[in-house]
């Protein structure tokens, strides 16, 4: 189907760096363009190519380089590289996923931030950070099993806290409401004995 209708377009703010080369967005070097065959948010260098697209006259438009090879029907040799762990699409494993929601997260003294966080069904054990919800790398993993969970939040910490502690890694996190926090605590709870939650996902 790929050129041939219009693509469903990933708005600017689903994403913090470039679905191609996963290269973050920044205000001066790296904007966010469109591929106009896929719809996929893209940087600079990855959206550097033109194919006619059927759905637009014909016309030659902007695209990603995927769907570029695609569209003149010339396949990539290179061999696909083995994805990281960190390269696990969030949109991929949201859809699939024992539980996903934004909630905020702190790491040792930095301020906190707002991360879309992921407990992807074929990894119950493993807690993933994204970005944003379209994000194609996690910014960090946490593999839950042998933590402690302390749901006591401290006057500091903001409300409906609950924090992950092992050694000396501590992990905070803050959901918007006592409902939020109580579904992410039953999963985690499970988790972190290493037995497989049940989906929490409404």
């Amino acid at each position: 189907e790929l050129g041939k209708r219009a693509p469903r377009w990933i708005r600017d703010n689903e994403v913090t760096m470039c679905m191609k080369c996963k290269e973050p967005f920044n205000a001066l070097t790296r904007r966010r363009h469109h591929c106009r065959a896929c719809g996929h948010v893209v940087c600079w260098k990855c959206s550097d190519y033109k194919a006619h697209l059927e759905y637009d006259g014909n016309k030659l438009n902007k695209v990603c380089k995927d769907c570029y090879h695609v569209i003149i029907g010339c396949t990539d040799s290179e061999e696909k590289k083995r994805k990281g762990i960190l390269e696990i699409e969030s949109a991929e494993v949201s859809g699939n996923s024992v539980i996903c929601s934004f909630l905020q997260y702190m790491e040792k003294s930095k301020p906190w931030q707002k991360a879309w966080c992921v407990i992807p069904k074929q990894e119950a054990l493993v807690l993933y950070m994204y970005g944003a919800p379209q994000d194609v790398k996690a910014l960090a993993t946490i593999p839950l099993l042998g933590y402690t969970v302390d749901d006591a939040p401290k006057s500091a910490d903001l409300p409906h806290s609950f924090k992950l502690t092992q050694s000396k890694s501590v992990h905070s996190f803050a959901a918007d409401n006592e409902e939020l926090k109580q579904k992410w605590l039953k999963v985690i709870h499970l988790a972190v004995k290493g037995e497989t939650p049940e989906c929490q996902n409404e």
